[in-house]
């Protein structure tokens, strides 16, 4: 393992999207895919950050796009189904977690006390202080809220001093690189700049969240061994959109 400075942040809040819990291209969940995270998700425990994570669910269903193509479902019970999804990944990320030996509690949008405790802010702060991961699920408990935007809401609720998006690309791009071979990616780039270009990042709402309360977010790759621990610990790593780009 290589030596990673102690970290500048002290409570971040971790985005991982449904694609992070299956293999590219596929849907469901890989077990070893979410390995790849929790060796990862262990160290930055280590270091004495307090850790966050708000799930997707798109590797099972996707609230939008499952209603455009099943017209006898409408929109709003589809986002629903969505928001059920990210449960499921949060409790496989849960046991996943613990048998690496991290401290879990899953707290939900959507009352199931069976499974999750309800999300309480207070709650929620209480086990990150506890060095507890807490793991985010069922978005905001309302259709047509993307999780992007929960990540954001739920940072500022618990105050965090970073969102990190973890993706599959190396960052944000002026156009799609797979499309488009000029494409230029932003090591820096400023939440007015990302809205003005309606760049890809997070959707509006979230954008407009976190340059509201000033938390910075880094888009990485998080399939690079220790890129999330390394830029917890403030290294220059994929895209980072905050107030202005120097």
């Amino acid at each position: 393992m290589t030596d990673v400075a102690a970290p500048r942040y002290k409570r971040v809040v971790l985005k991982l999207s449904g694609e992070s819990f299956a293999r590219s291209g596929e849907t469901g969940i890989s077990l070893a895919e979410i390995e790849i995270i929790c060796e990862q998700i262990r160290s930055v425990v280590k270091s004495g950050v307090q850790l966050a994570i708000v799930c997707g669910g798109g590797n099972i269903v996707r609230g939008k796009s499952f209603s455009a193509v099943n017209a006898k479902i409408v929109p709003a019970t589809a986002h629903y189904m969505g928001m059920l999804a990210t449960t499921i990944n949060a409790l496989a990320l849960q046991d996943a977690l613990e048998s690496f030996g991290v401290a879990t509690r899953v707290q939900s949008a959507i009352r199931m006390e069976g499974v999750a405790e309800p999300f309480i802010r207070r709650r929620c702060i209480r086990h990150l202080e506890k060095g507890r991961v807490v793991i985010l699920a069922a978005g905001t408990g309302s259709p047509f809220v993307t999780t992007d935007t929960a990540a954001a809401l739920r940072a500022r609720e618990i105050d965090a001093d970073l969102l990190v998006k973890a993706t599959r690309v190396d960052g944000v791009y002026s156009d799609d690189p797979l499309k488009n071979p000029h494409a230029v990616r932003y090591s820096e780039i400023s939440f007015q700049d990302v809205l003005r270009q309606n760049l890809q990042v997070m959707d509006a709402t979230a954008i407009h969240h976190c340059m509201e309360h000033n938390i910075p977010i880094v888009v990485l790759n998080y399939q690079k061994p220790g890129n999330i621990e390394r830029v917890i610990a403030g290294e220059r790593l994929g895209t980072r959109v905050g107030p202005t780009a120097t």
